[in-house]
């Protein structure tokens, strides 16, 4: 009979991160073992690495590190995205007992009883791109309000800066039928909204014949649920389509993330994006025409190699005039075995900190600006489970955070309220519209 545990969970990176981990540590619990919060108490410690930037790398080595030294006896297992493509480098870290690369990630909890005890022998896994064909089923459920369901894996896109290729394999996912399942399940859990995430979420239906539209008109009949976002969808599979089910729908929510990267079309050319500015405005302004009031995010990296002053500034400007709702900022960072990482007319890294750090005051400026709309305004607010100072945070539908006093009775419930300017614009106040 094996010993109870108590595991403890670390995730870097994306939301397809924390719905595999989420996925992971109920297998443990349906087990009968417990999860923790606290590396301390914990039996085993699991960590699921990100490696889209350097800086991701290294914080997967300092918690490993921190980890080992507050406790010393745990069992120390590392997967993702970083023990895919390095794990000879974190097996060498002192304290590691498991390295499960990402085909074998969903073996996490029989490797960890089959290894029992810290220090029995070491355990590492490794495959190459190539071999890298299976689906794990993952969805989130930590959260009484929203979950996090996974439709797909991998990228064919093979973008000059990006290692996710290398670390997730080939564009793949699961049947419809499946997916639904999935989604039934989450919504007899309580969960009233669900984020659809993947690698290349609008690729769905690669290795299944099927559509990610056909997708989205099959989760908007699964009673139970209220709400879906899409977490990010590249601009070119953005299409009419997708746009037209959302716009006529009760369920999809008017919000997108789209990355574009960069606002210039030479440095989208040496990214090997699929797309121009031209192509990306257009894809903005169908989103706009069909859902007026629509959050946008978009991506974008600062200091691509080769980029010059006016490169930058075009990609500025350009971004100031489609007036996106936010900009998720990333300073390059080569990653290796990547054709970026050998391009010349590197950018100092100066350069790159005061690049992204212009595009971050624009971004400020556009959130500002996105909920200054609204202030007067009615809207439904799904509200959120976890308090903070006497204060508990819901969104709208178009993803305006707002917050109000707390009230238990309020987890999980949709309310109509009127928004009011907040203490910030990073947030709102509202009342209740009776």
């Amino acid at each position: 009979m094996q010993a109870k545990m108590k595991v403890c969970f670390y995730t870097l990176g994306c939301k397809l991160n924390f719905s595999e981990s989420s996925t992971l540590a109920r297998e443990f619990v349906e087990n009968g073992h417990q999860r923790t919060e606290e590396f301390r108490d914990a039996d085993v410690c699991i960590i699921n690495s990100c490696s889209v930037t350097e800086h991701a790398d290294k914080k997967c080595r300092n918690i490993i590190r921190r980890i080992h030294k507050l406790n010393p006896e745990a069992i120390i297992a590392v997967t993702g995205c970083y023990a895919q493509l390095k794990p000879r480098e974190i097996a060498d870290i002192e304290g590691v007992d498991i390295v499960l690369s990402n085909n074998d990630k969903g073996d996490m909890y029989q490797k960890v009883v089959e290894l029992g005890k810290k220090g029995l022998r070491q355990e590492v896994t490794s495959c190459t791109t190539e071999e890298l064909t299976r689906f794990f089923a993952a969805f989130s459920s930590g959260d009484r309000t929203r979950a996090f369901l996974k439709v797909q894996d991998g990228c064919d896109y093979c973008c000059s800066y990006c290692t996710i290729h290398n670390a997730r394999g080939a564009s793949r996912n699961m049947p419809i039928s499946e997916v639904v399942a999935e989604a039934e399940r989450i919504a007899g859990e309580g969960h009233k909204e669900i984020v659809i995430t993947g690698v290349n979420t609008g690729d769905f239906g690669r290795t299944t014949g099927e559509s990610f539209a056909d997708l989205l008109r099959a989760l908007d009949n699964v009673d139970g649920i209220e709400r879906y976002r899409i977490s990010s969808i590249e601009p070119n599979l953005l299409t009419d389509e997708i746009i037209s089910i959302c716009a006529s729908s009760k369920k999809f929510q008017p919000h997108f993330h789209i990355p574009i990267q960069s606002g210039c079309d030479r440095v989208l050319k040496e990214m090997r994006r699929r797309y121009n500015t031209a192509m990306f405005s257009q894809r903005i302004e169908a989103v706009r025409e069909a859902m007026p009031n629509a959050f946008i995010g978009i991506d974008v990296i600062a200091g691509f190699p080769g980029e010059t002053d006016e490169e930058a500034e075009q990609t500025y400007r350009f971004l100031e005039r489609l007036e996106p709702a936010f900009l998720h900022v990333f300073p390059f960072s080569a990653r290796a075995n990547t054709p970026a990482a050998a391009m010349k007319n590197k950018v100092q890294d100066s350069v790159k900190t005061a690049r992204a750090a212009r595009l971050e005051e624009l971004c400020e400026s556009l959130h500002r600006k996105f909920y200054e709309k609204y202030i007067g305004s009615e809207a439904n607010v799904l509200w959120e489970s976890s308090p903070k100072a006497g204060w508990m945070v819901g969104f709208t539908e178009n993803y305006i955070k707002v917050r109000t006093p707390f009230d238990r009775s309020k987890i999980n419930t949709i309310e109509r309220v009127k928004l009011l300017r907040g203490e910030n614009m990073c947030e709102m106040l509202c009342e209740t519209i009776k």
